[in-house]
């Protein structure tokens, strides 16, 4: 047996074939609720992977998800790592040419999409090549032209395999993909060797103690720790966060709870009825709306049995923190960093405020370079952050951009992330933000999010984002897209200046000021920058 991520799932199932594994949650009022335990969870993915296989899906090929939150998301993940076919992630929002382009770049296969998405996949196939294998998951809607080749429905591929194993040898070097971006660009396909996956994106079995140094270990440390837990990975699980936290949840032998999609008052019901001990989440997008429902309509909420709320890939500021602290006091609040291309990195310190920088405490294989040398920085010298030892492969389809972000040095492989920092005599690393959407402002370096920080604890602004301006003067100039609290007057530019003027140096200020009906953002609470850009640019939200 070896560090790969359908042996150890089977052998969990193997310990603790009987306990709840999945419990899936549609709309609410439609009463659609399914409940799997390890061992059922186990047979659907088998008969998915025998459907899949005796299809012609070889080993190594790439099998997209296209769908919502659902039982046949885990499912399908599952049933291409028993085959040791590579399970690819493809962002639901996503319109005709981002879809051709993700399904061409990463080599597509087969496809499972939800049965909303038929127009969209009808419209982007005729220009993709390798793609041959399609199951919906739903009815075919009417009036909605569908591809061109052959669709199974998902219903009638699980039906057709059988329940058993009897599947081929896997490996450590089995792939798992994880396509990002999409924000400042197209999406690329970050990929991992599954062991390397498992220990930095899974916390090798024990993301805040010990990870296990066999695999046998696993499936021992969950029968000996009993039932009890509950994740509820509230994200998109197209996006890498939430797909990650349910597999930590099965390494454990613990529940996982899903929605199809997010609405916060469900959420709360849901952490009520089925005692969630654990949520995660992605940034204030959507923290603030749980925050705002426990305040408001559902204030009397029973919440006792949550212990931690974690969020990564978008920053949570201080005034949501301190907000949803007030209201969930018992609640551990872990605002993680990290990322697709290095998992887990550190969390933020305790003193991380509200209009402050944001401060981490990294693990032992994350520091700060100089990206000219790839050396370590000076304490207070501006880097980048990498992280060295169990890092993805590469790019997939992407040399120039691989060997621009994946290196080696000193015996070991490094990724070099976007995210420009300082480190201090301490070790602890302050985030500056994304290099990409720095803003350069007469010579001046401008990161948008500490902008941001600063604009949140506004107590009229419920949220922000910050973009550069073209300007004659100074190149670029920095401006803000706000979207009101409700019930709150409008800020007008005066106000937010003098809000950010006592908080940040002036050439970080924001000269321009858009006000927007809705911050747009990714499902799972992402920035969505090019968007920011243009409404900024326009001046009008």
């Amino acid at each position: 047996m070896e560090f790969n991520l359908a042996d150890l799932f089977e052998s969990v199932v193997d310990a603790v074939p009987d306990r709840e594994a999945l419990v899936y949650i549609d709309h609410p009022g439609t009463g659609a609720e399914r409940r799997l335990t390890y061992s059922g969870l186990d047979a659907a993915a088998n008969r998915l992977a025998h459907h899949l296989a005796r299809s012609g899906i070889a080993p190594g090929e790439h099998v997209g998800l296209h769908l919502y939150n659902g039982v046949e998301y885990l499912q399908t993940v599952l049933a291409c790592l028993k085959i040791s076919a590579v399970p690819v992630n493809v962002n639901y929002r996503y319109v005709e040419d981002e879809l051709v382009h993700l399904y061409r770049d990463a080599d597509l296969a087969a496809l499972v999409f939800d049965a909303e998405f038929t127009g969209r996949v009808a419209a982007a196939l005729p220009r993709t090549t390798r793609l041959r294998h399609l199951i919906r998951v739903g009815a075919a809607p009417d009036g909605v032209r569908g591809p061109g080749i052959p669709v199974v429905p998902f219903a009638e591929a699980e039906a057709s395999g059988p329940a058993g194993r009897g599947f081929g040898p896997r490996s450590a070097d089995d792939r798992f993909i994880i396509y990002t971006g999409g924000t400042t660009g197209m999406p690329k396909g970050v990929i991992w060797r599954q062991e390397d996956l498992f220990f930095s994106g899974m916390g090798g079995g024990a993301p805040t103690g010990e990870p296990v140094s066999r695999p046998e270990e696993l499936a021992e440390r969950a029968a000996a720790s009993g039932e009890g837990l509950v994740f509820f990975p509230a994200a998109p699980l197209m996006h890498g966060t939430s797909t990650l936290t349910a597999f930590i949840a099965f390494h454990f032998g613990q529940k996982v709870v899903i929605h199809r999609k997010y609405l916060p008052e469900e959420v709360l019901r849901t952490v009520q009825r089925e005692k969630v001990t654990s949520v995660s989440l992605v940034g204030d997008a959507m923290l603030r709306p749980l925050v705002d429902a426990l305040a408001g309509p559902l204030k009397d909420t029973d919440c006792s049995s949550l212990f931690s709320v974690s969020s990564s890939g978008a920053i949570l500021s201080g005034t949501v923190r301190d907000q949803f602290g007030a209201l969930v006091p018992h609640a551990v609040l872990l605002n993680n960093f990290g990322s697709s291309e290095s998992g887990f990195n550190g969390t933020a310190t305790d003193d991380t405020g509200q209009d402050k920088a944001f401060r981490l405490r990294v693990n032992s294989r994350t520091t700060v370079v100089d990206p000219a040398t790839l050396k370590p920085v000076a304490a207070g010298e501006p880097g980048r952050i990498a992280q060295r030892g169990r890092v993805p492969l590469g790019y997939y389809n992407d040399p120039r951009k691989t060997a621009e972000t994946f290196f080696e040095a000193d015996g070991a492989r490094w990724v070099l992330l976007g995210d420009m920092a300082t480190v201090d005599e301490d070790g602890v690393v302050t985030v500056l933000g994304r290099g990409s959407q720095c803003i350069n402002t007469g010579g001046e370096k401008v990161y948008p999010e500490e902008v941001e920080r600063t604009l949140k604890a506004h107590p009229d602004v419920y949220d922000a984002l910050v973009a550069g301006v073209p300007d004659e003067k100074w190149g670029s100039r920095v401006s803000a897209v706000v979207q009101v609290r409700e019930g709150a007057a409008a800020p007008t530019l005066e106000d937010i200046q003098t809000h950010c003027r006592a908080r940040l140096a002036g050439y970080k200020i924001p000269r321009g000021l858009v006000i927007a009906q809705r911050i747009q953002r990714s499902p799972s609470g992402k920035a969505d920058y090019r968007w920011a850009r243009a409404v900024a640019a326009e001046g009008r939200g």
